[in-house]
């Protein structure tokens, strides 16, 4: 039964992490881009499923013992939406025209 718990965990923090950083700089931010957001979006989920992968829960699953985990996290929300955030900013920052009307 625990382990239903872990997923939905994981499931709730892989889902936090892609959407919370793009709705907040769509909402906020008015130089926000489309590829901004969707590098934001790529970004949150690839980091989350590295801290899933490379944390201590998946290490005790395959037998390889959670202390020698690469990462002591269970839940990777709080390293990916920085991240993504963080991505979202910089590659708006980089794509933005000003002078394009369409936006």
């Amino acid at each position: 039964m625990s382990k239903i718990y872990f997923l939905v965990g994981w499931a709730l923090a892989v889902a936090a992490s892609t959407n919370f950083p793009a709705i907040m700089l769509v909402l906020f931010w008015k130089r926000t881009t489309s590829v901004g957001i969707t590098n934001s979006i790529f970004a949150g989920i690839v980091v989350s499923m590295v801290v899933i992968i490379i944390g201590p829960d998946m290490f005790e699953l395959y037998g390889l013992g959670r202390e020698n985990a690469i990462i002591p996290l269970t839940q990777p929300a709080i390293i990916a939406m920085p991240i993504s955030m963080i991505v979202g900013i910089v590659v708006s920052l980089f794509t933005f025209n000003k002078f394009d009307k369409s936006e």
